[in-house]
């Protein structure tokens, strides 16, 4: 067919790729032997229906397992102040922080061969497994009378969900790149549990574990329903009531125009590893524990830093923990608006680290408890919108499927890191200004904005070597890096 009549072929992806990659000069790209042929061509309009097709299989499933397991490692500060201090005599000592930083033991360690598993496995039935799992250790939660026994229980946590975020974000990327934000509204969950208070002869603190795992079940369930595979693999065995086999073949040629790896090299691990020598995969995966101890010690201690530092009630405290994570949602999705539009990412985490600066020294120092409300307001919002910001950051500047899958399971368990230095963040001999652990948090926002200009002038730097044909980057002479 001619040029002239050739029908313009639309782009599947939906993240923004500096330059498509090559097929020159890439052992990941598929030759002639190796692409699909296709039974015909596809036009706008039906690639937008298969795209579609593709948003209500992944994006509901995956959104609702994100802030489902967002949820549950947030419980456990809501469940505090209802009642469980308390009742299992977490008020002194380190027993609260143990509890917290004990998830992101199993959740660090297991990360890399989770990744592995998904890919083996398939994701439909891994990840639909793995909720429903954690789903019922939650539930277990809120049966238990001692908090040493919540210590395994937290353990367990953690094992299983370590496969969920480097196996949803490895999925993600073979499809396309694309965050989902569903957690916001957990605060004010936990609150409507709380009022089962006495209900059943359990405790509220204890009805929020348990209803809450009942709905992780539950949704795990659902992602087993509509859950889809790799692209590669629905070629291969199409899922049912989803794309037919070309139309399956043709998001895989998409997604090969827009990439170049869509070409899946057996696994051994010395490819699964090679990545680990680049330098920066590391300062990737330093920034993200840099952003994450920040947050996750918001997520872990905020209802509490409302009820003992601003002295607000249970009720507020439980409410007023998430306004402000609505409201990170909407900077969130306004950055990633900019930087898809300017093809920026480097300066979209620094804006939100910016945000994030001015917020936590007025969280610390000014008397006012309403005006202390608005700079946690501002601080979480910055630190939660920085999460994808990273991610898009180094899902931009990587090629080839295990190296995706290494760097997914590098990035996500030193986010994991993050949330055990999270879970000691705010101590409670600190109560009730925590001042300590906001300088913490201040520190650590400094030092990734730092990294973030460290890695833009790397970066640079190769893309200007590579301009003068003196560099290869990530195997493909035609890649620059997305800055």
């Amino acid at each position: 067919m001619s040029s002239s009549h050739e029908k313009e072929r639309p782009d599947f992806s939906h993240n923004e790729e500096v330059e498509p990659s090559p097929t020159e000069d890439n052992n990941n790209t598929l030759d002639d032997t190796q692409k699909p042929e296709y039974v015909r061509e596809f036009t706008q309009k039906e690639m937008r229906g298969i795209r579609r097709r593709a948003d209500l299989r992944l994006i509901p499933a995956l959104g609702l397992m994100y802030g489902i397991s967002l949820m549950d490692r947030k419980n456990v500060s809501n469940a505090a102040i209802a009642g469980m201090l308390d009742d299992l005599k977490l008020n002194t000592g380190y027993g609260y922080s143990t509890i917290t930083l004990m998830f992101f033991v199993s959740y660090v360690i297991f990360q890399p061969a989770m990744t592995v598993l998904c890919r083996k496995i398939g994701p439909k039935v891994f990840l639909s497994s793995i909720c429903i799992a954690w789903g019922a250790v939650i539930i277990g939660f809120g049966f238990v009378h001692d908090w040493r026994v919540m210590v395994p229980l937290r353990i367990i946590l953690g094992t299983f969900e370590a496969g969920f975020f480097p196996g949803a974000v490895y999925l993600l990327s073979t499809w396309y790149t694309r965050c989902s934000i569903l957690s916001a509204l957990s605060g004010i969950l936990a609150y409507g549990l709380m009022q089962l208070e006495g209900h059943g002869g359990l405790r509220g603190w204890r009805w929020i574990f348990v209803l809450e795992g009942i709905l992780t079940c539950a949704v795990g369930i659902f992602a087993f329903i509509v859950l889809v595979k790799f692209p590669d693999q629905e070629v291969h065995s199409p899922s049912p009531l989803f794309l037919k086999q070309d139309e399956a073949k043709a998001v895989l040629e998409r997604l090969n125009e827009d990439r170049g790896d869509t070409h899946v090299e057996p696994f051994s691990i010395v490819s699964f590893l090679k990545p680990a020598k680049e330098i920066e995969i590391w300062g990737f995966a330093l920034l993200f524990f840099l952003t994450t101890t920040v947050s996750y010690s918001f997520a872990f201690f905020l209802p509490i830093v409302l009820r003992q530092n601003l002295k607000f009630s249970v009720a507020a405290s439980q409410c007023l923990g998430s306004p402000p994570y609505v409201f990170s949602a909407f900077v969130m999705y306004a950055g990633s608006w900019a930087g898809d539009r300017y093809k920026k990412r480097a300066l979209i985490i620094y804006v939100n680290s910016l945000i994030s600066l001015i917020g936590l020294p007025i969280m610390a120092f000014h008397p006012s408890a309403a005006v202390k409300y608005f700079g946690i307001f501002i601080a979480v919002a910055g630190v939660n919108a920085n999460i994808p910001a990273i991610m898009a950051y180094q899902a931009n500047n990587i090629r080839g499927q295990w190296k995706r899958a290494f760097c997914s399971a590098t990035l996500t368990a030193f986010g994991g890191i993050g949330g055990i230095s999270g879970s000691l963040v705010f101590r409670s001999q600190d109560s009730p200004l925590y001042r300590p652990g906001i300088i913490a948090c201040l520190v650590s926002t400094a030092l990734g904005a730092v990294l973030t200009a460290l890695l833009t002038l790397l970066f640079q730097h190769r893309n200007r070597k590579a301009d003068r044909g003196e560099y290869v980057i990530n195997d493909s002479s035609e890649f620059r890096y997305t800055i």
